[in-house]
């Protein structure tokens, strides 16, 4: 009988790992890789500017406390360690080889809980250029499938093309003469893989101006700069040309929270910089921020970051390598 010649039908001499397994083998040496970047460029905890226009690199050698931001449309990819955002009532949680999404700006919390010394907690933070994006919006199809949420954060699996592009780029740090001119190709590659992907629906809310989503980005850019007065959802929707009901709808749909609750944390946050970076007092800082009552706002902002202002301010100062926004 003749012996089949197919080698793919041929019973292997030796056990070979399967499909999964050898992706996965690629997938951690790709994050390794990236690590190990990160490393020879950021030696001490902390948000850390590069070369990249558009690229930060963040490390913490220790968990850290929940601690609030306005997070910018952007990319962030934790290679190392774990941690946790909160967006109104949603938690996302990372692990490395994981990325977040963010569409708009949105006030949430975030913090390390895991992480050491020895294998600190490392990511990759990438603001996303609208124009850039825009112009690969135009020219790179839609995912097949059924549209995703409008929510305008979401946390998503990692795959080896995204990977292989984010080490093409942290590598130019190592290559400044061909940073100006392969720099952009790279974050080009970047930006093709998360518009092919499973967020490249939610991606392309960045650039429509049209639509429900657009509308709430209008609502979310007057709330940022009107949080220290009081305004009614009747004068939001007139600014944004949605009627309340719709205005609430899709806003919480977007942002995980009520524009009222929007508003309340950008207060709360910017009250908390006043004391911390200012030396405001609380009275002071909840005058600032639009507070009429500071009795009032020293319960809502026990609510929100679990203790009192005076408490929370001097427990910040007294271990500021906790205090690193994740």
């Amino acid at each position: 009988m003749r012996q089949n010649s197919c080698p793919i039908l041929q019973k292997p001499r030796f056990a070979l790992p399967s499909c999964h397994a050898r992706a996965m083998v690629l997938f951690m040496e790709k994050l390794t890789e990236i690590a190990a970047a990160i490393v020879r460029h950021v030696s001490k905890d902390g948000f850390h500017a590069t070369p990249i226009e558009r690229v930060t690199l963040v490390r913490s050698s220790t968990v850290t406390m929940p601690m609030p931001n306005v997070y910018r449309p952007q990319l962030c990819l934790v290679v190392q360690g774990h941690k946790q955002v909160t967006l109104g009532d949603r938690v996302f949680s990372y692990s490395p080889g994981r990325y977040g999404i963010v569409t708009h700006d949105l006030p949430a919390i975030g913090h390390v809980i895991e992480a050491t010394p020895d294998k600190p907690y490392l990511c990759l933070y990438l603001d996303f250029d609208p124009v850039m994006l825009g112009e690969l919006a135009l020219r790179v199809p839609p995912p097949r499938g059924a549209p995703s949420p409008p929510i305008a954060k979401t946390v998503s699996d990692a795959g080896t093309d995204l990977l292989d592009a984010v080490l093409r780029l942290l590598r130019l740090l190592d290559n400044p003469a061909a940073l100006p001119v392969l720099g952009p190709l790279a974050e080009q590659e970047i930006l093709y893989h998360l518009l092919a992907g499973p967020d490249g629906a939610r991606m392309r809310h960045i650039t429509s101006g049209q639509g429900r989503v657009a509308q709430v980005g209008r609502a979310i850019a007057w709330i940022q700069q009107n949080f220290r007065k009081r305004f009614s959802i009747e004068r939001l929707a007139a600014e944004t040309g949605m009627s309340p009901s719709s205005l609430h709808e899709h806003f919480r749909a977007v942002t995980a929270m009520t524009p009222l609750q929007f508003q309340k944390q950008l207060r709360l946050q910017d009250a908390r910089s006043l004391m911390l970076v200012q030396d405001f007092d609380v009275t002071t800082a909840a005058f600032h921020v639009g507070y009429e009552s500071p009795s009032q706002f020293s319960r809502e902002y026990r609510r929100h970051f679990g203790e009192p202002p005076a408490r929370d301010i001097a427990r910040l100062r007294a271990a500021p390598g906790l205090a690193v926004v994740a």
